[in-house]
């Protein structure tokens, strides 16, 4: 852990100093982007913005468009948002250019692809399964992971097809969902190793933490240590359900609980809580496997793990391992963006990794992060941004942040070999059943669909 026992004691986000030496060397300071493009005039050329000024503005249009909107992501190489527009609404399209985003033309509306992922959650809820709407392809990308065979496959593959042509695609995994909870260092209770993921404070005013809700079910009281003295307790938990997010309290209410996140011996401060756009860079660190990047690929996704259905998730291409759970998910520029929740692979092969979005999580436990803190709705700093303005520049920079040099590498990082997968498990479960070292727990922090559980 890299927050210090002192009697103020302070407490540093994402504990572990294990860092993947590649994503550090791309953490490093860079200049804000340009906002270059003309402010009025429908032929004006996209804006350049940073991801997150991006994802802002798709949350406006969203709003804006209606049913003309059919997703957007951010093209990080031209750093221009792209939207799609559903054929044959023009009058949308021209609102998409002078708010400074590129228009895409697509088939598929959001409401027939949701509909599809609807579909698919009355006929294929299958363990080992995910789905996702895709804007890049205008599409529902549906995963199975290697426990899918035989019937399960067949009624998969079924369902997909009956879609229609042109409303999914289907893919396999080699690895097995499963929430990335082990045996370990870093955040410890009843045997169970899970991440820290962002200090914030509580609805009370007391200073607490974020972490993946599954981790809950090894425990009310968790250790900085491994057997050591507890320094929180479990205060608000969901999992399976409508996300996988836990809030727990510091005991020591005289505990400074900084707004940042350790990489390995240096800090990245974090400014806000913000929603993810798919094609963002985003960071995440773990205490298993330390510091990995990726790009977001889907929103809103269904996971169907062993222990039950989780929604509303970030689908990334970022590993993780077992240990990570919990663990920030955030963005060069300090944005916090998710927690990790679980997924396939490991950080030697690669796979999907899911994330508990961070801006529903602080909304459903009544906390905040930041300086101001940023709810689900009001982003931190004075940053929001009327339609079709320009970005704001108030983000933090990244001159604090860790460059590679010295880190650690990851030679003696865990293995995944012992988790238990191709479980056929329901949704009633207990929320971290299945996991070596974790334990069964009592279910009393599943809160399944009925809302959050509380301990005290």
């Amino acid at each position: 852990m890299s927050h210090k026992r002192i009697p103020k004691r302070k407490a540093a986000i994402a504990v572990g100093g294990v860092v993947a030496l590649g994503a550090a060397a791309i953490l490093l300071p860079n200049a804000n982007a340009s906002q270059d493009g003309a402010s009025d005039g429908v032929a004006a050329a996209p804006k350049t913005l940073k991801a997150g000024d991006a994802s802002d503005l798709a949350t406006r249009l969203a709003g804006t468009l209606g049913d003309a909107y059919a997703g957007a992501w951010y093209d990080g190489e031209d750093k221009q948002l792209v939207v799609n527009v559903v054929r044959g609404e023009n009058t949308m399209a021209l609102k998409v250019r002078s708010a400074g985003a590129e228009v895409r033309w697509v088939d598929n509306s959001m409401t027939e692809l949701e509909a599809g992922a609807g579909t698919l959650k009355s006929e294929a809820t299958i363990p080992g399964t995910s789905w996702a709407v895709d804007p890049r392809t205008n599409k529902i990308l549906v995963t199975a992971d290697s426990t899918v065979t035989g019937d399960k496959w067949d009624q998969l593959e079924s369902t997909v097809e009956n879609l229609g042509s042109g409303m999914a695609t289907l893919k396999k995994s080699a690895g097995t969902f499963r929430t990335f909870a082990s045996g370990g260092d870093a955040i410890f209770a009843g045997g169970a190793r899970c991440s820290l993921g962002f200090n914030v404070t509580a609805g009370d005013g007391s200073p607490a933490f974020l972490t993946a809700g599954h981790c809950a079910a090894a425990g009310d009281q968790w250790s900085d240590q491994q057997g050591g003295e507890p320094i929180a307790t479990v205060d608000q938990a969901l999992f399976p359900g409508a996300g996988d997010f836990a809030l727990l309290t510091y005991d020591d209410p005289a505990t400074e609980a900084p707004s940042e996140v350790n990489v390995g011996g240096q800090t990245v401060p974090i400014v806000q809580a913000a929603e993810a756009t798919v094609g963002q860079q985003v960071f995440r660190m773990g205490s298993t496997t330390g510091l990995a990047d990726g790009q977001v690929l889907g929103l809103n996704a269904t996971v169907n793990y062993p222990e039950g259905t989780v929604t509303g998730l970030i689908q990334t291409d970022v590993c993780a391992e077992p240990g990570d759970s919990g663990g920030s998910l955030f963005t060069q520029d300090g944005l916090a963006i998710g927690l990790t929740s679980g997924g396939s692979g490991d950080c030697t092969v690669g796979g999907e990794t899911f994330f508990q979005p961070v801006t529903t999580a602080l909304e459903a436990v009544g906390a905040t992060l930041g300086a101001g803190g940023a709810g689900a709705g009001g982003q931190a700093g004075g940053q929001e941004q009327g339609a079709g303005q320009d970005a704001g520049d108030g983000e933090a920079g990244a001159d604090d942040q860790a460059g590679a040099g010295d880190q650690a590498g990851a030679g003696d990082q865990a293995g995944a070999g012992d988790q238990a997968d191709g479980q056929d498990a329901g949704t009633g479960q207990d929320g971290a059943g299945g996991q070596d070292g974790t334990g069964t727990g009592s279910g009393r922090h599943s809160g399944q669909d009925s809302g959050l559980s509380r301990t005290h």
